[in-house]
């Protein structure tokens, strides 16, 4: 079998050939829990002298994993491999805030850099391996840590939308 240089290949294969399958072994539900490439800003709008405006290009977050559907608790940035494990981590920081989520990933397709902004185990900022990636219920707990949700109230929070028989998902229109 010949061996793949994983530094000669792109964003996307790195997602679909580390990253995605180390997130669905940690048991997220990949049609679900996972969206990918998310529109999270239309871009800047630049104004310049002279000249019509012009939007700055858009930014999408690679992947957004939810809870459950509408409660979204984490944002992964890939980079390719020839980028470091952290390289895109300030671009998460940006998404996650715009957003509201606690928790941040970065990757290159060797390990994870996990932000943790609920400050949960003293360690805000720790580095995983592919296969150590957290399961939906670990971050859920934190989650209901950090916003104060007890076990009765997570029982009102989760419960499931009535969506009229459209079986629509949330920010996604037809």
């Amino acid at each position: 079998m010949t061996v793949i240089d994983k530094k000669t290949l792109s964003e996307r294969d790195i997602c679909s050939k580390y990253i995605t399958p180390a997130i669905e072994r940690a048991g997220w539900h990949l049609l679900t829990q996972v969206r990918e490439e998310v529109n999270i800003t239309k871009g800047r709008v630049i104004v310049t002298t002279g000249s019509r405006p012009k939007r700055a290009e858009a930014g999408f977050a690679d992947y957004i994993l939810y809870y459950k559907p509408n409660i979204p608790i984490a944002v992964i940035e890939a980079k390719d491999n020839t980028h470091c494990v952290g390289a895109g981590m300030q671009q998460a920081l940006g998404y996650a805030q715009l957003i509201d989520v606690p928790f941040v990933f970065s990757s290159n397709g060797d390990a994870f850099l996990f932000h943790d902004k609920s400050g949960q185990g003293g360690i805000i900022e720790q580095e995983l391996p592919l296969d150590a990636f957290p399961s939906p219920e670990v971050l859920w707990n934190r989650y209901c840590t950090l916003k104060g949700i007890s076990s009765d109230t997570s029982k009102i929070v989760t419960q499931d939308y009535y969506d009229e028989g459209q079986e629509r998902l949330p920010g996604i229109t037809r």
